[in-house]
């Protein structure tokens, strides 16, 4: 039985995406933080048709991310790797600023732990001459949000990340495809600061993403248009892109 493996697996995005992919009848390899919530969703799970572990633990420790990936890779390489967890910070309501402890927790999970468990799955899918890894970005990888700037810097750097060890790892058969999403409901999108314009469902999201990574796209952006907005705030002079920004109500 093919087997997937998807952290954060007790977010929105990650929650859907294992729920569409047990109706496939995949195994599946799921990380999260509470532990109540990550049985709950195995037995979801296993209920659709699929089989699910549970595995609790906190992936901003590196060490133990990479001894975790270490145990997981002992029992064989995983066909699809998601690195999906992630967390959010923002300046706050009266624009104090984010507090050094806040970021440093970020930039481990977000950026650290991402790229080790990453690389761990990149090395034995190479050896191994097949397989799919997945980096969850965003779509304020494009252009620095000044209400979260530690989590656009984050998700600019995964995205970097993913695009150039697609063309290292693609002679290996082993594809690499970055997802930008913009607004998909959920706790840590509500908690942002800013509107939320075009709102998916987590459901629609896994869909697009599911349908889109079995054909090994280089990038999934969505949802239109604020994808080729966020996009363009890159191509345009920085000066406008602020005052766009600040217009927008994403200024601080």
């Amino acid at each position: 039985m093919a087997r997937i493996l998807i952290t954060g697996a007790t977010g929105a995005i990650g929650g859907a995406l294992a729920r569409a992919y047990a109706q496939d009848g995949y195994h599946l390899i799921l990380q999260g933080r509470q532990l109540v919530e990550l049985d709950a969703l195995v037995e979801e799970c296993n209920a659709a048709g699929g089989s699910a572990e549970a595995h609790a633990l906190d992936l901003s420790d590196v060490e133990r991310t990479r001894t975790w990936c270490e145990e997981i890779l002992s029992q064989g390489v995983p066909e699809i790797v998601y690195a999906n967890a992630g967390m959010n910070i923002n300046t706050g309501p009266d624009q104090s600023g984010e507090t050094w402890d806040e970021m440093s927790l970020l930039l481990d999970l977000n950026v650290k732990s991402t790229l080790a468990l990453t690389h761990s799955f990149a090395l034995a899918m190479r050896d191994k001459g097949e397989g799919q890894l997945v980096l969850i970005s965003s779509l304020a990888a494009f252009f620095g949000l000044p209400v979260t700037p530690s989590y656009s810097a984050s998700k600019a750097a995964v995205k970097a990340y993913a695009e150039g060890i697609r063309g290292w790892l693609a002679p290996s058969n082993v594809g690499v495809t970055v997802v930008m999403p913009g607004y998909v409901a959920s706790a840590m999108c509500h908690a942002m600061p800013g509107p939320k314009p075009f709102l998916w469902t987590p459901q629609r999201a896994a869909r697009v993403i599911k349908r889109r990574v079995a054909k090994n796209h280089p990038r999934i952006s969505f949802p239109f248009p604020l994808n080729i907005g966020c996009w363009g705030l890159a191509a345009l002079p920085p000066g406008v892109s602020q005052k766009l920004i600040k217009w927008l109500d994403y200024g601080g």
